[in-house]
């Protein structure tokens, strides 16, 4: 299972011929992309109001990672470990990697934030080929 950052799907989403696009296809024709409730939010608050309605029915076949009381407790385990390490680390960041972490999942993302998270071993990346 691979969590998709919002990242991802904006570079898919707005162009086809991105190198993420054909990737993303194929992963969502394998059922292989959970969605963080987070990332939705994201999508769905900054698409046009013309193409919202197709996202939305879009999005809602997709399997949706929501926060559980484990999940804020893994994102607060985080936020000590990564300001021991001098780190910061935004909350949308942290929620989709938590996400991640709960489905055992590898994370997707273009955000270098995610780089960071992967260096103090708090996510697994998803790297195409």
């Amino acid at each position: 299972m691979i969590v998709v950052d919002t990242s991802v799907w904006v570079s898919a989403l707005r162009s086809p011929r991105s190198p993420e696009a054909p990737v993303l296809s194929a992963l969502l024709d394998a059922d292989e992309v959970a969605l963080p409730v987070p990332v939705r939010l994201e999508l769905l608050a900054g698409v046009s109001i013309r193409d919202h309605d197709k996202l939305r029915r879009t999005l809602s076949a997709l399997p949706l990672a929501v926060p559980a009381d484990e999940t804020w407790k893994t994102v607060e385990r985080w936020i000590a470990r990564a300001v021991r390490a001098g780190q910061r680390f935004g909350l949308g960041d942290l929620v989709i990697g938590a996400l991640a972490s709960d489905l055992g999942a590898l994370v997707w993302s273009l955000d270098a934030d995610f780089r960071r998270l992967q260096k103090l071993k708090l996510v697994e990346l998803y790297e195409p080929r």
